[in-house]
Formats: C-alpha cells, sequence, structure tokens
C-alpha cells in the first residue's frame, strides 16, 4: 500500500479520512474536483515548465517511470533529472520535481511551488512537502545533500517574454528542513503504519475537533450524529470553542448555553439566539439609517476577475486580479433601474470598460457592493493600469458602500449557516431569485470559463452562449444586490 506525498499530507490533517481512502476506496465519498483545483494543477505544471527552463540540458523521464528505471537513469553522465521516481521498501512514493547529481555522488532535491511565498501554514506546508521526498529518496539509497524550493517571485512584472529567471526565486532550506526532519520522519512512519490497519473506529474522526473548513471529504461519513445547525456553523467559531463546548455535550447551536463562560462574539451570540428562537434578529432602527444615508443614485457594482499564476498580459505580475467583467445596477430616486455590463473579449488590459463605466454612472451617487475590499483593491489595481481614470475610480472608493456590512451586524438569521456570504443570504432573503438556474453558478466557473474561451484555441463551446452565460451570472450578482436592498426597505 503506497503513501504519497498528498497521501502524507492528508494524514496530518485527518488519519481516519486517509485510511478510508486506502481501505475502503468504493465507499470514500471523494470531494468535488473543483474548476479552482483544476487550474491550480495546470498552473502547477505551467510553472514547472518555467523551472525547467533554469536548468539546461535537463533529463526529462517519462511520466510512467518506476524506480528502477530512474536509478539506471541516474548512473548516466547528466546532471539534472525531471520528475525521477522513488519508493521505498514500506511503500512511500515519491516523483522529484527537479533532481540535481552534485559531484561528490550527494544530491540536491528542488521542489516547485505556484506560489510567491513558502509556505507552512497546516494545509500547505512546503518544508513538510519537501522532507517527504527527502525521506523517500534517502530510504532508496541517495544521500541527499541540499533541499531548495522554487516559487514564483511576488515582485515580478510582466514585460514581453517571460525569463525564468525573472520570473523564479530559488531559496536553499537544507537548514530549515534539518530542524524538522526527524519529526517529519516519525509522521511518514505513522502515517504507513496507520493506513496498514485492518480496522479502525469509524464512527469519528480527528476533524470532529476542527472547524468546518479544515474538514475532510469523509466527514459525514465518521460522524453521521452531527446534523444541521451543527456548532461548526457558528460564525467564525475557533478549535478552541469547538473543543470546549462538544465536552460539555454540545454539538448543535440550540444545544449551546450563551451564558457559560465561553466568551462569543456579539454576533456568534445573535446567531445562536437566532437558532433557539429559530426567528431572525433584525436590527430595523440601524439598518434604516444606514438606508436613509446612501446617496441616490445607488450603483450596485460587482466585477469577475482572472488570477494567473503565470501572468498572462503586460504590466500584471503573478496571481494579480485582471478584471475582465463587471455589472451595474443603477437605481434612482423614482424607483427606475438601469443596467450596464462589459465583458472582454480578449486576455489584454485597455480602458474600454472603465471609459463605458465612467460615461453610466458619471461622479455622483453611491456604489454599492458586497464585500467591498474587493472591488476596492481591484479599483487600486485599476488606477496604476490607468492613471488617467484615478479621479472616477477614488470617486467609486470613497463613495462605496458594503451592503454585506448589515449582516454582519444588523440582519443575523440562523439559516445563513453563521455566513454572509450573498450566496447563503440570497435564497433565505429572496427566495424567487436563484443561482441554481444559471449554467455559470460561481465566480470560480466564470473565471475558468472566460479564460478557456479567450486562451483556448481549441475552445469547442458556442462563444454566444458562453458570452451569454457570463452575462447572467454577474448580472445576478448586482440584481440580487438590488433585490435585497428593495426587501430591507420594506421591513423598514
Amino acid at each position: 500500500m503506497q503513501l504519497t506525498k498528498t497521501n502524507y499530507i492528508q494524514y496530518l490533517q485527518c488519519p481516519e479520512s486517509l485510511w478510508l481512502l486506502k481501505n475502503k476506496p468504493e465507499i470514500y465519498p471523494n470531494g468535488e474536483f473543483s474548476l479552482f483545483l483544476e487550474k491550480l494543477i495546470k498552473e502547477g505544471y505551467e510553472v514547472e515548465e518555467y523551472a525547467k527552463m533554469l536548468f539546461p540540458n535537463g533529463v526529462d523521464l517519462p511520466d510512467n517511470c518506476d524506480s528502477t528505471f530512474t536509478k539506471e537513469r541516474l548512473k548516466d553522465d547528466s546532471v539534472f533529472y525531471f520528475q525521477p521516481s522513488f519508493i521505498t521498501e514500506d511503500g512511500a512514493f515519491a516523483r522529484i520535481d527537479i533532481l540535481e547529481k552534485i559531484k561528490d555522488n550527494s544530491f540536491h532535491i528542488y521542489e516547485v511551488k505556484s506560489s510567491t511565498s513558502i509556505k507552512t501554514d497546516k494545509k500547505h506546508n512546503h518544508l513538510k512537502d519537501i522532507s517527504f521526498q527527502k525521506y523517500v529518496c534517502e530510504n532508496s539509497g541517495l544521500n541527499i545533500s541540499k533541499l531548495s524550493i522554487i516559487y514564483l517571485d511576488k515582485n515580478f512584472v510582466k514585460k514581453g517574454n517571460i525569463k525564468p529567471e525573472n520570473l523564479l526565486l530559488i531559496e536553499d532550506v537544507t537548514e530549515k528542513i534539518n530542524d524538522l526532519y526527524n519529526i517529519v520522519k516519525i509522521e511518514i512512519n505513522n502515517a504507513i503504519n496507520f493506513i496498514k490497519k485492518k480496522s479502525i473506529n469509524e464512527n469519528v474522526c480527528s476533524c470532529k475537533f476542527n472547524t468546518r473548513s479544515n474538514h475532510c471529504d469523509s466527514f459525514s461519513y465518521f460522524n453521521p450524529n452531527i446534523l444541521e445547525n451543527s456548532i461548526y456553523m457558528i460564525n467564525r467559531i475557533s478549535k478552541k470553542k469547538i473543543n470546549h463546548l462538544l465536552k460539555n455535550n454540545q454539538s448543535k447551536i440550540t444545544e449551546v448555553d450563551a451564558n457559560s463562560d465561553v466568551n462569543f462574539s456579539d454576533f456568534q451570540l445573535n446567531q445562536i439566539l437566532s437558532a433557539k428562537t429559530t426567528k431572525p434578529l433584525i436590527d430595523l432602527e440601524n439598518i434604516k439609517k444606514i438606508l436613509e444615508n446612501l446617496e441616490f443614485p445607488l450603483h450596485f457594482i460587482d466585477y469577475e476577475t482572472y488570477p494567473s499564476a503565470v501572468p498572462k498580459i503586460d504590466d500584471l505580475g503573478p496571481h494579480k486580479q485582471h478584471v475582465f467583467q463587471v455589472s451595474i445596477h443603477s437605481l434612482f430616486k423614482n424607483d427606475k433601474l438601469t443596467h450596464f455590463e462589459y465583458l472582454a473579449d480578449k486576455m489584454e488590459l485597455n480602458n474600454k470598460m472603465l471609459s463605458n463605466m465612467k460615461s453610466f454612472t458619471g461622479l455622483e451617487g453611491t456604489f454599492i457592493s458586497w464585500h467591498a475590499s474587493f472591488e476596492k483593491s481591484r479599483n487600486k489595481d485599476l488606477i496604476n493600469w490607468f492613471p488617467e481614470f484615478k479621479n472616477y475610480l477614488e470617486f467609486i472608493n470613497l463613495k462605496m458602500f458594503d451592503l454585506e456590512d448589515i449582516f454582519k451586524k444588523y440582519y443575523i438569521d440562523y439559516r445563513f449557516n453563521g455566513s454572509t456570504s450573498i450566496k447563503n443570504i440570497l435564497p433565505i432573503i429572496c427566495p424567487n431569485l436563484s443561482y441554481s438556474n444559471l449554467d455559470i453558478s460561481n465566480g470560480t466557473m466564470a473565471l475558468d470559463t472566460w479564460g478557456r474561451l479567450v486562451l483556448d484555441k481549441n475552445f469547442k463551446e458556442d462563444v454566444n452562449l458562453t458570452r451569454k452565460n457570463l452575462l447572467s451570472y454577474c448580472e445576478l450578482d448586482t440584481k440580487a444586490m438590488v433585490e435585497i436592498y428593495f426587501k430591507l426597505k420594506k421591513m423598514v
């Protein structure tokens, strides 16, 4: 039974989930292979191709080559090898991004990452990734004397053809790994022994004591008694609070004692109260004040953006957001509602969108968005690229109101499941509107679809229909804000 680097990281997050994957794959509830994850994988391959250019005359080994084939190739006179494979006697398997043979017969491992930094958080620990690679190589008979991580330079800005030495940074992490390596070896051995167990307790998994963003794909399988309205749905609840509540046999929001020694935030207390009374908590007075202070016309605005690890356009850097679409619904005092939309048909920076936006809205009124920090940040980027629109974009940011703020403070409903995302709130506030009926129903689908539309020379879908679907999605984002605004107005 093999243990890959991905398996090892999964073990660190939830051992039981990995055991289920390895021992009962037929019932393992695989998570949805998202478009965003697929995009990240493709971008990882792209970064690897640039990294290979740093090592001329490297040997590109076949994708399906095994450890025996790799060891034979290492006997030749080459220095750099791409994607060599190794497997230990106990089943740990690794495919190395780039392996360098040093004159003293030791080896240098290079791990390639598509991020702009070396990550060490729980979900993405690059130091443990490369430590796993070292473990497999050393237990396959290689002497590993040096380890480096190759990643994107966050300060890189594309200007014409990309030179890999400008795009990428190489950082020696040998000393950092030496401090970590003994722990990683123990973890790998524990993982190998754990997945070889004939049986485990399948009535609970380690994720029970984590926040919901850290739950494994098989959480429902291992914890079938944890139903809707669980404590995991409490807004921004910490792991420490979850553990305290579970120790006191409180797994549902309705079981939580709001007067206990747990230090809940005001939002959390209101969410608990809403769940217990099955009613929303609405501060009509403050909502009324906020809405009355908005200056007409109200411009409900939403951007769609395309980020890429390796920038596709001049003047962009790694993972920088390129605004390719905008929708604006403008509401006037007499309830007249107008709509403006723009969808780029090329991967390029141009000022046509901003020019049309300015003609549509002018420099008057209030701009309303959901999670306004995103739109504000995009406007700051656009100022750098199009300084001639600085006054207009700064006006938008100055006159920006975040509609989400109302649902962070003055409108709490347990049915939102502790979230203030418009996707959670819209079905409750305006059940007549739904994203589920759209062919493109979220931002990830939008950026993936547009990216393929403008970059894929073999794009086989109907171009006109694809553009229509993209426009419909972005239009609903701003239409949803308009309808939520109307609902709030009727309440006050």
